[in-house]
């Protein structure tokens, strides 16, 4: 559990500097762009390294230090699939200009609430509940703390598009979400989601 809450710390903690609008300022002024840049991406993936790797091993143990505070029905499982459709067509839509991205205006952060819901609905788990209830609480945080700095003409402009960056979001992200039903979830986190909710 302590390696996954460690991450968890690194990992927020440098995602909420750019929230602090003058703080970030000082560091890129004393240090530039690039050094700023550099150290946010080292940082982001020692904590996420850590969260994955702690994860991991928090679900080795269920019913040791990893009790279950509830067990989910099989019909949240069937939810949690459905909410999976439209985080992975907005994560690709936070790379894409288009209609999409216009309209939610931060793609990524709306991926990010859907992703944590339905895993929270799949998942009784401590280590799920504080991994995935973590991930959700920044996401509605850090949506509020963008719209204060869009408030104050801090945020970064968001990129237009039209109908054909509106169909590459949905294509790819349809075909992300396949591979990741049929294979992909298994192979990489080591859950199959379509059995799991056979069972």
């Amino acid at each position: 559990m302590f390696l996954m809450i460690a991450g968890l710390v690194v990992f927020f903690a440098i995602h909420l500097l750019p929230t602090q609008t003058d703080v970030r300022r000082g560091v890129v002024e004393r240090f530039g762009e690039g050094s700023y840049k550099g150290f946010f991406s080292v940082v982001s993936a020692v904590g996420l390294a850590l969260i994955i790797y702690g994860y991991g091993k928090m679900l080795g143990d269920i019913g040791g230090k990893n009790p279950e505070i509830w067990y989910p029905p099989v019909w949240t499982r069937h939810i949690a699939l459905v909410l999976m459709i439209p985080a992975l067509i907005l994560l690709v839509a936070a790379y894409v200009p288009s209609n999409i991205k216009r309209i939610i205006g931060h793609p990524m952060l709306a991926a990010i609430k859907f992703w944590a819901l339905a895993h929270l609905l799949a998942n009784g788990d401590l280590a799920s509940i504080i991994l995935f209830g973590s991930f959700l609480a920044y996401a509605v945080f850090d949506r509020i703390s963008v719209k204060r700095r869009e408030a104050g003409a801090g945020g970064p402009p968001v990129r237009t598009g039209g109908v054909t960056g509106d169909m590459i979001a949905v294509v790819v992200g349809l075909l992300v979400y396949v591979a990741l039903i049929f294979f992909a979830h298994n192979w990489l986190f080591g859950v199959a989601p379509l059995p799991a909710i056979s069972s």
